[in-house]
């Protein structure tokens, strides 16, 4: 039986969505018209530039690593596959998308419990 997704679910794909591609347009606008080459350390670099971006470069670090895990143990308990792709795509694309994309799959693996 096939079943609907869930308002909750589309609001995850949604945030999944829009959180793989606003952060990507500007990291593409970096790579097309900055001035550095857009490398991970550059990256860090750039977030420590002044307070106010090492705020958000802090605090995006310490609230994502315990996500991480919890996605990790909540994913195993859930017996979901591919858990490491989370954390490999939160560094790659955005964990502003890992996170509710892994939401969306949660609660679709719950639905079919």
């Amino acid at each position: 039986m096939k079943k609907r997704m869930s308002s909750v679910m589309i609001m995850y794909l949604l945030f999944a969505i829009a959180g793989a591609l606003v952060p990507w347009y500007f990291n593409v606008q970096q790579m097309l018209y900055g001035e550095e080459p857009f490398t991970m350390l550059n990256w860090l670099k750039a977030g420590m530039a002044n307070p106010f971006t090492s705020s958000i470069t802090t605090d995006f670090l310490i609230g994502t690593t315990p996500v991480l895990i919890w996605m990790m143990i909540e994913g195993k308990r859930l017996k979901m596959k591919w858990l490491w792709i989370y954390f490999i795509l939160t560094f790659l694309i955005a964990f502003a998308f890992t996170c509710p994309l892994f939401l969306f799959n949660r609660e679709r693996k719950m639905a079919y419990m």
